[in-house]
């Protein structure tokens, strides 16, 4: 991201600005106070499963899903690699801004940040259930407990998701583009090039990174449709197809507003300008912002957690993670597949579990007593 901010250095908004002691302090303060509040909500909000979610049968966090590298806790260390990954973007994100202030790199991360209000809804529509042991924001607020368990802060490291896959891609583009000539299609048709860098480079990097994670236990994806999904029916399945492709959805506008032209804008930046109104046109910066703002959260909301959100309502996503590898938490199970398959509950249907997923509440099944999720021991 350095590099990129540096070769663009000369636009007229990104002018390297020099720094103030001032500023220095008051962004430190920030900072600080930053980090001192999601500290102590985390000690709020994880010291145990609570109300809605809770088992009151289990006590302490049993699992029943070996983890890998016998390391028990994969927990604990996600959650030090989030703090780690919030401060380290933080004091990159404010050194370059004040280097490069304004700069649509940076404009791009706040406008990542912003799609964050939307997680919950997106741990709902594909059914992405996170570990109780994260630290969490509190259960009880509205828009947090649309998720299935917790919303946890590890979320919050969106943009090193959604803009990683930019960077190499716009790199492969622009040695192509040099090294073929002008009437080439990399050069008539920059957009779609980069696209497709970023389809085929996110696809690969979001399924290496999320098999990894749900390995570890950090998420379940608790239920999935059979077809297109690797390791069906265990507690580590993924819907490969489904999630590796649709998360491109919002990776590739991120990457394409990004795209500078040999106007030295970018699309974002040109977008903006045709927004005629004069308040914006004074501030194209926060033109810009609102602009990647906007499209980032109608593509997070419609391409990527509609398209989920069609296939509960379908029903199409029968196979459960068996076990179920959070015992203190009531199973979540809104269209009874769980009980089907012979998991022990209580079972809880979560939020939206009526007209939104297409049913009224969750139905009335027959427990299996020797389905695939029935225990053995």
């Amino acid at each position: 991201m350095a590099a990129q901010l540096t070769q663009d250095r000369t636009t007229p908004e990104t002018t390297p600005a020099r720094p103030s002691v001032r500023s220095g302090i008051a962004w430190g303060v920030a900072l600080v106070a930053v980090v001192l509040y999601f500290v102590i909500v985390a000690h709020n909000a994880s010291s145990g499963v609570q109300g809605r979610i809770a088992n009151p049968a289990v006590r302490g966090t049993p699992r029943p899903v070996s983890a890998p590298l016998g390391l028990g806790n994969w927990a604990a260390v996600w959650q030090v690699w989030a703090v780690i990954q919030l401060v380290v973007l933080a004091i990159v994100f404010v050194v370059m801004w004040r280097r490069y202030p304004k700069h649509p790199i940076l404009l791009m991360v706040l406008a990542s940040v912003g799609i964050v209000w939307q997680d919950p809804i997106m741990n709902w529509a594909p059914y992405a259930v996170y570990d109780p042991r994260l630290w969490h924001f509190p259960v009880t607020w509205p828009l947090v407990s649309l998720s299935p368990t917790v919303e946890p802060f590890i979320v919050l490291g969106y943009p090193l998701f959604y803009m990683a896959p930019y960077f190499p891609a716009i790199w492969i583009l622009r040695r192509m583009q040099r090294r073929r000539p002008v009437e080439s299609f990399v050069s008539r048709h920059p957009l779609l090039s980069l696209s497709a860098l970023i389809f085929v480079i996110g696809f690969a990097f979001d399924a290496m990174q999320e098999i990894f994670l749900v390995r570890t236990g950090l998420y379940i994806y608790s239920h999935v449709i059979p077809f297109g999904s690797v390791f069906t029916g265990t507690p580590y399945q993924f819907p490969l197809l489904w999630e590796s492709i649709l998360v491109t959805t919002v990776m590739i506008p991120a990457g394409v507003l990004l795209y500078r032209d040999d106007t030295g804008r970018c699309v974002a930046e040109k977008l903006a300008r045709r927004i005629h109104w004069g308040w914006l046109e004074r501030k194209p910066a926060l033109g810009t912002f609102l602009v990647m703002f906007a499209i980032l959260n109608f593509a997070y909301l419609f391409l990527y957690g509609g398209s989920f959100a069609l296939i509960r309502a379908s029903g199409a996503a029968t196979s459960v993670a068996c076990p179920y590898p959070y015992p203190e938490a009531k199973v979540y199970d809104p269209q009874g597949q769980y009980e089907k398959a012979g998991q022990p509950g209580p079972y809880y249907p979560g939020i939206w579990s009526g007209w939104e997923t297409a049913q009224s509440g969750r139905p009335h099944v027959t427990a299996s007593t020797n389905g695939r999720c029935r225990p053995t021991g």
